[in-house]
């Protein structure tokens, strides 16, 4: 009889079955990763300010110490300047790393958060180092060498993957609680590759451009527009005419993007790239006044994480958040 009654319990227990309950990011994760997104922009906003200011030798050829000492003493401008960029970008690593640690706790294997918030972490270290080389090598200050123009524009573009990881951490986390447009369609898929790595380039450029406003700043908009095309004028102000050129051509790529993608996310996209154009006309016209460059740069930001947003939903539908890229794309 109790032979029969185990029977009867198993063969109950293989027809029911009680679906297992999946974990769902909490408000306060996804609170916490667009918060570290948010700090993580102002970082890369006073790294402009240092590079503006030209103060990025303001803590000597010391790393991570500031001119030997933990906390320096009787600083320069240029040194509080350089010392507080430092301290910042130390938070944002207890931030990142707390980040990646409560999103493995709060999500399922798989879990796309996941893998983006592995990528945060990396290429956090990477920013670091590179930033860690442009001081010990001397790519700061008034350096107008060909070795600081190339880790500049590589430095650059990590600041950006960097980005584009800790908004993808945070999309991943929250898109489920918002009505984020559904979009698997495969033609796209180029489109959105297409598009990110214009938008790259644009930053890689404007970021020369930038460096060569600081070293060479004009008396007046003319006296700009004709050292452009100076043959005696230094490299880097002949290579500013890349930025605006690649500004077009990722213009179009994000076009034939959006334009695939009707929402409000994709109007946003739009928006705020119109908007870039704008502020980087205003831009040349007031001859990149240091806040105009940190107003420019905030816009460029906001820009790039609403495109990753939107690339994120063409590459990996909220139908298949547990997709991996490459799978996504075949």
């Amino acid at each position: 009889m109790a032979t029969v009654n185990v029977t009867a319990q198993q063969n109950l227990s293989a027809q029911v079955e009680t679906p297992q309950r999946q974990k769902s990011p909490t408000r306060a994760l996804i609170a916490f990763a667009w918060l570290t997104l948010a700090f993580m922009v102002l970082v890369v906003l006073w790294g402009a300010v240092v590079r503006a200011t030209s103060s990025g030798a303001g803590c000597g050829a010391n790393w991570p110490l500031c001119n030997g000492d933990f906390f320096p003493h009787h600083p320069r401008i240029a040194t509080v300047i350089e010392f507080t960029h430092r301290s910042m970008s130390g938070l944002c690593t207890f931030l990142v790393v707390a980040l990646l640690a409560w999103t493995f706790v709060g999500t399922e294997k798989r879990h796309l958060a996941r893998k983006a918030a592995i990528y945060s972490a990396g290429l956090l270290v990477t920013e670091a180092l590179l930033g860690a080389a442009l001081v010990l090598r001397g790519d700061v200050d008034k350096n107008i060498s060909a070795e600081r123009t190339v880790m500049q524009s590589i430095h650059f573009t990590n600041t950006m993957l960097l980005l584009a990881a800790l908004a993808l951490t945070a999309w991943f986390l929250g898109r489920s609680r918002w009505s984020a447009p559904s979009v698997n369609l495969p033609k796209l898929r180029p489109a959105a590759l297409l598009a990110v790595v214009a938008t790259i380039v644009v930053g890689a450029t404007g970021s020369l451009a930038a460096l060569a406003d600081t070293l060479f700043p004009a008396a007046s908009l003319s006296a700009a527009l004709g050292a452009d095309f100076a043959a005696s004028s230094p490299l880097l102000i002949r290579m500013r005419w890349m930025h605006p050129a690649a500004s077009l051509v990722a213009f179009v790529c994000v076009l034939l993007l959006v334009r695939g993608v009707p929402s409000s996310l994709s109007r946003t996209v739009v928006g705020l790239f119109l908007a870039q154009i704008v502020l980087g006309i205003g831009d040349v016209l007031l001859l990149a006044p240091t806040w105009m460059q940190v107003v420019h740069l905030l816009g460029a930001d906001l820009f790039w994480i609403a495109l990753v947003a939107l690339a994120a939903e063409v590459l990996w539908p909220a139908g298949q958040s547990q997709v991996g890229l490459i799978e996504a794309i075949e």
